[in-house]
């Protein structure tokens, strides 16, 4: 599904320019600004990502655990003190949290 703007998608998009910063855009320059490329496509490869990646159903299921809708609502709690009786349960939750946001942010690293 391409959603209720059609094509290209907001993931086409970032991937588009990604590619155009590490292809042209480096090839046509060196140094801080090739460095700044690099980071700027990278960036936007991350993004694309999770654009494309929705929650798995396990950092869904965690939260759920916990009582809380989102990653913010768990914050939340944990800074009032209402997940200090959540063991493992909230180590759970936060080790999904962190393997998703590794999987957007450097694909590969949070299988280790």
């Amino acid at each position: 599904m391409t959603g209720l703007h059609g094509r290209p998608t907001a993931a086409e998009l970032i991937a588009a320019v990604a590619d155009f910063l590490d292809n042209d855009v480096r090839n046509a320059v060196t140094g801080q600004v090739n460095f700044h490329a690099r980071v700027a496509a990278n960036a936007l490869r991350m993004v694309e990502r999770e654009l494309l990646a929705p929650a798995p159903s396990d950092v869904v299921a965690a939260l759920d655990r916990l009582g809380v809708g989102d990653e913010s609502e768990l914050a939340a709690a944990i800074r009032r003190g209402a997940m200090d009786t959540a063991g493992d349960d909230l180590t759970a939750c936060l080790r999904a949290l962190v393997s998703f946001r590794l999987a957007a942010a450097h694909p590969g690293y949070e299988q280790e």
